[in-house]
């Protein structure tokens, strides 16, 4: 009888016509033939195939990183592309109801024509300009396009006026075309008021402007005044251009261009163009004629 310590180490065979006996090291057995292989891979379960016919994305995975798809919500945010994917609608356009594109490169809409039943778009962060174009999208009752490059606002009303007739909340903050004092110093609350008249005479529906509620004084003064407080740029570019060039020393004065130095006190006598008779001044209307 062998220790039990010894016989861990033990295979036990037993060989036809000989006492059971023990063996060190592994027994070789013999190969199976070709009939056995054959029946147990069939017996064997099927092994899953690669990777990229299983449920593998058909898009790379870094088109697929910044995209979040929520019930009917979509968003694909910050991935730097000048155009719409094109997966993007043929594989959520026909559910989404909420699109989220911000902070891309967006340059172009073309993309946009297979989400029929969008009801919110989402376009801040861009580079969409005046060439703006939207297709007809007859759900869309909101619209931010914050922080774009649009700087006409006229045509950009009259094109959303007629391809999203359903608008109710619109916003522009950060454009040339939104005259914010918060974004350009230039402008004051009298500025960004005019436009908001402006913009409620061109979309009548809206209840929203930027972030404040329309008022129904609001609403009333655009109906009345909202055609007026159109902003007319200057059509000559080079008269606008001179006369922004002139510096503030050589502003206009009637006077000859002898007088002009402020170290020359000599008096000048030329022809002066306009010849001033009195019979409009102010205080001709107080003064009789016996006081003369």
């Amino acid at each position: 009888m062998l220790p039990r310590a010894r016989r861990r180490g033990l295979r036990w065979r037993r060989e036809p016509g000989s006492a059971t006996a023990p063996s060190r090291g592994p027994v070789a057995l013999p190969p199976a033939s070709a009939d056995c292989r054959e029946e147990a891979a069939a017996r064997a379960p099927a092994q899953p195939r690669a990777a990229a016919v299983c449920g593998a994305p058909s898009r790379p995975p870094s088109a697929m990183a910044g995209l979040v798809v929520s019930g009917a919500q979509v968003s694909y945010i910050s991935q730097d592309c000048e155009e719409i994917p094109e997966f993007l609608g043929r594989k959520y356009g026909h559910m989404a109801k909420r699109l989220d594109l911000s902070f891309n490169l967006l340059r172009s809409l073309e993309g946009l024509k297979t989400f029929t039943y969008l009801e919110e778009l989402i376009l801040d962060n861009n580079l969409l300009g005046n060439d703006l174009l939207l297709p007809r999208l007859p759900h869309l009752h909101t619209l931010t396009l914050n922080k774009n490059q649009i700087s006409e606002l006229e045509s950009l009303l009259d094109h959303l006026a007629e391809v999203v007739p359903s608008l109710q909340y619109l916003s522009l903050l950060g454009n040339v075309a939104c005259p914010n004092e918060l974004v350009c110093k230039e402008k004051d609350e009298d500025d960004y008021q005019r436009y908001r008249y402006f913009v409620l005479h061109k979309l009548k529906n809206l209840k929203f402007l930027d972030t404040r509620q329309v008022t129904r004084k609001e609403r009333e003064e655009a109906l009345v005044r909202g055609a007026f407080m159109k902003v007319v740029k200057p059509k000559d570019a080079k008269a606008s251009s001179d006369a922004a060039s002139i510096s503030p020393e050589m502003s206009y004065t009637p006077l000859p261009s002898g007088s002009r130095d402020l170290t020359n006190h000599r008096g000048i006598l030329g022809k002066c163009r306009y010849i001033y008779y009195g019979k409009h001044s102010e205080g001709n209307r107080f003064i009789r004629d016996d006081q003369l």
